[in-house]
């Protein structure tokens, strides 16, 4: 006899629901959410998230509903009204295999407020809209699917400002979380965990053209410096630096007890370090006048941005 057919209705009924809404599989989870304030273009407002894996998600339902596809009950013989409209015969041609797959397969994860949902990756909209309005252009859509067109056009033109994770990022809070996170990276990359012995960086002449340019005398035995030698080389060679970098090695060396290169990476932090110095050196010796060098530097960095 079959192990379900010993169960009661109500157990029965309770292992579907688990089998549909992943059982005892461990949930991806939302960390952001739109909550009160969704992703709006236009009149459409999209509920949006992003999961703990960092991937962008709109909820199913917001997804059909943005694109103006009859609505009526979600399902359809346990097919949701999305992959229906991708699998008419109007619309298939136009929908990739990956695409189709994605719909097919859509992303189960808790939401923020620890309910469980459907959603789809945020860039699956935009491909989905891509796809019904190539039809449209090849004159393929039925009348009753050009509102659907409309819809795609509106939303593209929306997601085209700006671009839809920039946009979801945005709308759930996320934006300024992943900015740090990419200043920690950055940070990791270039800070060492440990000071590192001190080893000379600096070259002789990366002083003997600085002292140059403005007339001092320079004697390479003498580690004795005006004092805006090294505002020179926090604004020459660390502040072109990644952004936050320099802050970091002050926030490492506030009394100025260490070197500053001490604190930086072997990998990428002194590599990195060692080419500004160069280009600065080399921007000094074209120059006459240290106005020069400043015009120079300046319109060199200006082009790197």
């Amino acid at each position: 006899m079959d192990e379900t057919t010993k169960k009661t209705p109500t157990e029965v009924a309770t292992i579907a629901a688990n089998a549909r809404w992943g059982g005892g599989v461990t949930l991806p989870r939302a960390i952001y959410g739109s909550g009160d304030q969704p992703l709006r273009i236009g009149d459409i407002e999209l509920p949006c998230y992003v999961l703990e894996d960092e991937r962008r998600v709109l909820t199913s339902s917001s997804v059909q509903l943005a694109m103006a596809i009859a609505q009526g009950g979600s399902m359809v013989k346990g097919v949701s009204r999305l992959e229906l409209f991708i699998s008419g015969k109007i619309i298939s041609p136009f929908i990739s295999n990956e695409l189709r797959e994605r719909v097919q397969n859509p992303i189960l994860f808790r939401t923020t407020a620890n309910g469980k949902a459907y959603g789809y990756e945020a860039e699956v909209l935009a491909e989905l809209c891509e796809a019904v309005l190539e039809a449209r252009q090849q004159g393929k859509l039925q009348a009753q699917q050009r509102a659907i067109a409309q819809q795609c056009e509106i939303l593209i033109r929306g997601f085209a400002r700006v671009g839809i994770v920039a946009l979801v990022d945005e709308a759930t809070g996320y934006e300024k979380v992943r900015k740090r996170g990419e200043l920690h990276k950055i940070l990791e990359a270039y800070i060492a965990k440990e000071l590192l012995p001190w080893s000379k960086r600096f070259p002789d002449s990366f002083y003997e053209e600085m002292f140059r340019l403005h007339g001092w005398d320079y004697d390479p035995k003498s580690v004795a410096r005006p004092g805006v030698v090294g505002k020179f080389t926090n604004k020459y060679v660390y502040e072109a630096l990644p952004d936050g970098v320099l802050e970091e090695l002050r926030n490492k060396n506030p009394e100025n007890k260490r070197r500053n290169h001490q604190y930086l990476t072997e990998e990428v932090g002194h590599p990195h370090l060692e080419r500004q110095i160069t280009a600065a050196t080399t921007l000094m010796r074209a120059s006459d006048t240290w106005a020069t060098f400043k015009k120079l530097f300046d319109a060199v960095q200006s082009r790197a941005k």
